[in-house]
């Protein structure tokens, strides 16, 4: 059984940081590209992050340009955790954060091609 498990949301000023954690089981971690996506009340689920599976190349990321420069995902595949470092956090970073598992060698941007999902943290940033 796949299991995806979030971690460290929380309520932080606006200018602080925030890492997010998620670990998976029962999959094999480094065949899998992981991507994190947030969701803000009254608002549709939207692209965050993804990095791809680990391969001859290293493993590519890609951002949304709503954080680009400010977030970094990053991936151990020793530990099957993927990590997603929030600097800079504003207002509108305001959401429940989710990661996803899916099984390929490129990233992925959209969330109907991923595979499995996590329950979710809320991260609250306040003004």
């Amino acid at each position: 059984q796949v299991k995806l498990v979030e971690s460290g949301g929380g309520l932080v000023q606006a200018g602080g940081s925030l890492r997010l954690s998620c670990t998976a089981s029962g999959l094999r971690f480094s065949s899998y590209a992981m991507g994190w996506f947030r969701q803000a009340p009254g608002k549709e689920r939207e692209f965050v992050a993804s990095v791809a599976a680990i391969s001859w190349s290293g493993s590519i990321t890609v951002y949304s340009d709503s954080v680009k420069g400010r977030f970094t995902i990053s991936r151990d595949n020793a530990k099957n955790t993927v990590y997603l470092q929030m600097n800079s956090l504003i207002p509108e970073d305001t959401a429940v954060y989710y990661c996803a598992a899916k099984r390929g060698d490129d990233y992925y941007t959209r969330d109907y091609e991923y595979d499995y999902w996590g329950q979710g943290t809320q991260v609250t940033v306040s003004s």
